[in-house]
C-alpha cells in the first residue's frame, strides 16, 4: 500500500493519471464490464457515502466546491520481484481493477522465479563456502 502526500508526485511518478483526464473512448470501454456494488439497500449505501468521506483525502484548506486531487487520482497494482516490476496496471475509471486471479498468478510466479539484483548477488557467492 501506498501512502502519498496531496502533491499525489508519487502517483504521478508511477504513471497514474486522473479521473478527468482519461479518454472517453477507454472511460467507456472499462465501464462496460463495472456495475454498482450490491451494498444491502439505502442504509448501506448511507453508511458507505459517510465512510468514503472518512477516509478520503481531503486536504485541511479545501474549500466548500472543490474536488480534491484524490478523488480525481487513479490507482493501480503492481507485482514487484526484485528490483524488477512484473506487472503493472493502471486503473482506467475509479473502481476498475485488474482480474484478481490473474495477478495472483502473475505473483505467484514471480516468487518462484528470482530476479533482479537478489538473483544477481545469489549467484554471485554461490560457490562461496562458510
Amino acid at each position: 500500500m501506498l501512502v502519498d502526500g496531496y502533491d499525489f508526485e508519487a502517483y504521478k511518478s508511477a504513471g497514474f493519471g486522473r479521473f478527468d483526464e482519461q479518454d472517453k473512448d477507454v472511460a467507456k470501454e472499462a465501464s462496460k464490464n463495472m456495475g454498482a456494488p450490491d451494498l444491502g439497500g439505502f442504509s448501506s449505501w448511507m453508511n458507505y457515502f459517510s465512510s468514503v468521506m472518512k477516509v478520503s483525502p481531503l486536504p485541511k484548506d479545501m474549500k466548500f466546491g472543490d474536488i480534491p486531487e484524490g478523488v480525481l487520482r487513479l490507482g493501480g497494482t503492481f507485482v514487484i520481484s526484485g528490483d524488477d516490476v512484473v506487472y503493472r496496471w493502471s486503473d482506467r475509471l475509479p473502481g476498475d481493477h485488474p482480474d484478481i486471479q490473474e495477478v495472483l498468478n502473475i505473483a505467484e510466479d514471480a516468487s518462484e522465479k528470482k530476479t533482479g539484483f537478489l538473483s544477481s548477488l545469489e549467484s554471485m557467492f554461490s560457490n562461496v563456502s562458510l
